[in-house]
């Protein structure tokens, strides 16, 4: 008769997630998985199969609980502004509670390159964001807070962009200051 799991799987999975996003996959041993996880090195393999499935799955719920977050922020706006204020502001406050940086910005930019699964999670999530930006552009431009000269595509993806470079920037000693300056410029751009 098989054992049941003494653990929650998205448990041990935050904690893997944690692990990865503080210290890039490469740099993660099975041993330290084993001891920041808590669980036995068999539970792993049992459980994700190997150290590549669970990082894909650390991707995954990463990206599924930041997409969550990001809604909520856009659902508690009254404009688009504010929208892409509370979201760029989440964005800069994660990089004080939380492990610095992105952990898909930097999945892509360790792995990428030569892992087409890495890459097209990547990609996956990048397109959510843009999604997102997107239809903020759409919806501050039916407002009349954004310039209807405006490609709202073109726009998400600059945006994007930005996010990008904020969770990048956010790797160094770069201050909040700054952050947000380079944050209200952009805004700036679109208004009408």
């Amino acid at each position: 008769m098989a054992r049941s799991k003494e653990f929650e799987v998205n448990e041990v999975l935050d904690k893997a997630m944690d692990i990865f996003w503080k210290q890039g996959y490469e740099k993660t041993s099975m041993s330290d998985l084993v001891e920041h996880m808590g669980i036995h090195r068999r539970s792993i393999y049992d459980t994700f199969d190997d150290k590549h499935s669970l990082f894909l799955r650390a991707m995954d719920r990463y990206a599924d609980k930041v997409n969550a977050s990001l809604l909520a922020e856009v659902k508690a706006s009254k404009t688009a502004v504010e929208a892409l204020h509370r979201i760029f502001n989440y964005m800069i406050a994660e990089t004080e509670a939380m492990p610095t940086g992105c952990l898909i910005v930097n999945a892509a930019v360790e792995l990428a390159s030569h892992d087409n699964e890495v890459d097209n999670r990547s990609l996956e999530s990048f397109n959510s964001v843009e999604q997102m930006f997107q239809r903020i552009i759409e919806w501050g431009q039916q407002e009349g807070e954004f310039s209807s000269k405006l490609d709202p595509k073109e726009t998400a993806e600059y945006l994007h962009n930005i996010s990008v470079g904020i969770r990048a920037m956010a790797r160094t000693s770069t201050d909040k200051e700054k952050l947000n300056r380079i944050v209200n410029v952009s805004i700036n751009l679109f208004l009408d």
